[in-house]
Parts: structure tokens; sequence; C-alpha cells
């Protein structure tokens, strides 16, 4: 039984699609120079590409860059619960085979990516590691053939390294998440921007007062609880690392253990990456009316299983806000079923942020095209001078100039005098 071209919910709404669409272009300046740079040469001519992404108005400006430059795109979505159906159908309209649509099960979200992984694709984009994983488990011949990939995300690079350090690794994979010009701006100021916004538009509380915990004081965490205090909240920070623990106290932030934690804050907000971050000890001692929300990539950090034993009562209570009641009468609030809260929510992060990012997924798929075939199976960073290419476009997108070294100063830095 051959791939479907497609499978969305409604192609009927493509018109608002793509008035979406438009916006995000709007705010993606660096994305769409790059496009018109590469467009009349055609790179990607002949290649399929395979994509796990979120399906957001800013996905569609990547893939639809992808198709410009003269690749077939196949898209799947990272996140059961993060696709705009009207995104979706505008995408279809305009050529990308997209499987995808809001509320997918658990067999519909894992058939959409090993539809797009069936299709022998030469380079696959990913957004948390399910498609490299897919491919590493069930398409293993296709994946010796590819190219290369790509990784979004913190989460997914974690999982690539576990396969390099295994010796399973099959194809070589550009950690875009670890891009300055990515995790700098993507995982601080999108995701902590995002993630007030989708804790906002599911509760539409005050959180001038609050008490926020904040789970991790990696880039996440850091964007998180940085806006979190801009919006007047009282923000306390748990960590497993020492020295992002140090760093959180010095920038002023309360530190404590998640058990301690638990019994006093208002807000709760995940963004480890790992499992069981807040589990049925940390329930028990919750204040009544505590809200719990996911900004990690899986929903595996808030442990729903035992928070779902515990509840004598669940009803929803309002878009993408359950309500737990506990043994005792004590309510508590899960958003987003513990799914990522700024996407599911919210509409994820804004678009200028996420020129920088699909940029550089833009520009190592543009890499892999040229050199994926010679480069042995490893993750690869990203050159410093993609990086420093992403930011000198943002920079003239905002009409900001910097100054340059001069021979002399260049010549002084270079001396061990």
């Amino acid at each position: 039984m051959g791939v479907p071209e497609f499978r969305i919910r409604d192609p009927g709404l493509a018109g608002k699609g793509r008035v979406s669409i438009e916006w995000a272009e709007m705010h993606m300046p660096v994305l769409l120079e790059l496009r018109r740079i590469y467009s009349a040469a055609k790179p990607l001519k002949g290649l399929k590409i395979s994509a796990c992404l979120h399906v957001t108005k800013e996905t569609a400006v990547l893939v639809e860059t992808l198709k410009e430059w003269g690749a077939e795109v196949y898209l799947a979505p990272s996140n059961p619960l993060s696709t705009q159906d009207e995104v979706a159908a505008a995408l279809v309209e305009s050529g990308i085979h997209v499987y995808a649509w809001r509320g997918m099960t658990g067999d519909e979200y894992w058939w959409a990516i090993k539809t797009v992984a069936s299709i022998e694709p030469d380079i696959i984009i990913d957004d948390g590691g399910d498609l490299h994983a897919t491919m590493h488990k069930h398409y293993v011949e296709a994946a010796k053939k590819l190219k290369g990939g790509t990784e979004e995300t913190t989460t997914g690079v974690i999982r690539l390294r576990a396969l390099e350090r295994q010796g399973k690794l099959l194809y070589p994979v550009f950690a875009v998440n670890n891009a300055l010009t990515k995790f700098l701006f993507d995982n601080r100021y999108g995701t902590g921007q995002s993630t007030v916004d989708g804790v906002l538009r599911a509760t539409n509380i005050l959180l001038a007062g609050k008490t926020v915990v904040v789970a991790g004081y990696g880039w996440v965490g850091r964007g998180i609880a940085m806006r979190m205090r801009g919006m007047g909240a009282r923000v306390i920070v748990t960590e497993v690392d020492p020295i992002r623990a140090l760093e959180a106290v010095m920038d002023g932030f309360t530190v404590m253990k998640m058990d301690e934690a638990a019994k006093i804050g208002d807000i709760f907000i995940t963004a480890t990456g790992n499992i069981n971050v807040i589990t049925r000890k940390h329930f028990e001692v919750m204040k009544n009316g505590a809200i719990l929300a996911n900004a990690g990539h899986f929903n595996v950090e808030i442990n729903v299983k035992e928070l779902e034993e515990m509840a004598v009562r669940k009803r929803n209570v309002r878009p993408n806000v359950t309500e737990y009641t506990m043994p005792d009468g004590r309510k508590l609030y899960l958003l987003a079923e513990g799914r990522l809260v700024n996407l599911v929510a919210a509409e994820g992060h804004p678009s200028e942020v996420m020129d920088m990012s699909f940029s550089n997924q833009a520009l190592a798929v543009l890499r892999l095209a040229k050199e994926g075939e010679k480069l042995p199976p490893k993750v690869y960073g990203v050159p410093r001078e993609q990086d420093e290419l992403v930011a000198r476009l943002k920079l003239k997108s905002m009409g900001i100039e910097i100054d340059e070294l001069t021979d002399e100063q260049r010549e002084y830095l270079s001396r061990w005098e």
C-alpha cells in the first residue's frame, strides 16, 4: 500500500492558514533572505526531505523554503497537540505532503512519523528525536543511505548522543539546537515568553505575587524564570546540577529541593528533559489550587499517571485545564495534559525567534545536501561562521550595524606577547 499524498483535518482551512503563514513571514526576514539567495540555484532539487516538526506557521516558512530550493517535503508533527490545522491545510495546497492534525491519538502520531520515515528520504529534520529513533528502529537500511539529519531540541540531541556513544548512529546529524543563535535565543527568549503566554491563555490568572517553581535551570529554565520574574512573580528554582543551581542563586532566584518547593508553589513549570520531576510525593503536599505545567519536550516530567491514580475526581474546567480533586478535597490543575504548554495552550515561540532557529536548520540541510555523504556518522556542531552569518543577517534586518576589528586589532589579538 502506497503512502497517501497527505492526511490532515480540513483542506478547506487553507485560506486562513495562508494568512497566518504570511504573518510569520513578515517576522522572519533572515529565512526569507536565505530563501531568496538560493532560490534560483535550486540546491535541493531531486532530494526528498522528511521532517518531524511542530506544524505551525513558522515551520511552514521553513518547509516552503526547502520546497522553493527544489526539495520534495514530507511533514509529520512532533507533538500530537501542537498542529495548527489551518497551517497544515495551506501547506498541502502549496504542495507539501503533510500528515498532521491537532488532537492525534498516540497511534495516529506514530503512524505519521512512520509514514514520513518510510519514503526513503535523503535528509531528515527532527524536533525531539522521534523521527531519528524511528529510522534507527524500523528503517535501518534506509537510514544507512541518508545524507544525514538535523535536530532542533536539547532532548533530541541527548538521544542522538546516546546513539553515538553506543556506536549505533547510522548517519551524520547536525545538532542545530547547539547553535548559539538557536539556544541562546530560542530556548531562552522564545520558550521564556511563549511559556508565560501558554500559562496565561490557559488560566488567565494574575502572575504578579504568585510563587512560581521552575524545575531546571538550563537555557529554557533560565528564560522562564527571567520572564516570570518580569511579570512580578516570586521565582523558586530547583536543580540537580550544582553549577546551574549556583548560577540561579547569583541571578537572584531562590533555590531549594522540589520536596520543599512543592509545599509553597502556586505554579510549577518543568523544564528538565527528564522523567518524574514532579511525582506523587509532591502532589500530596501541594497547596489547594496549585497549577502544573510542562515546558520540556515530552510529557514525562509531571507524572500524570500518578496524578490520575490519586484523584477522586477529574474534570475539564477550561480549554487545556484539567482539574484533579485529591482525596482530602484539594484541587490541582494540570495544563495541556502535561505536554508542551507553550505549543498546546498557545502558539509556540514568536516568529522572530524561530527565524534564527529555522535559518540554522535550512543552512544545515544545505550543507548535508552538499557534503553529507562524505561525513562519518556522528553528531556535529553548527560551524561558527554559520552562527555569525545568521546573527549578522538578523542584525541587518533590525537596522543595526556593529563595529569590525581593524587589521591592527586582529594582529594584536594573534600575538602571544
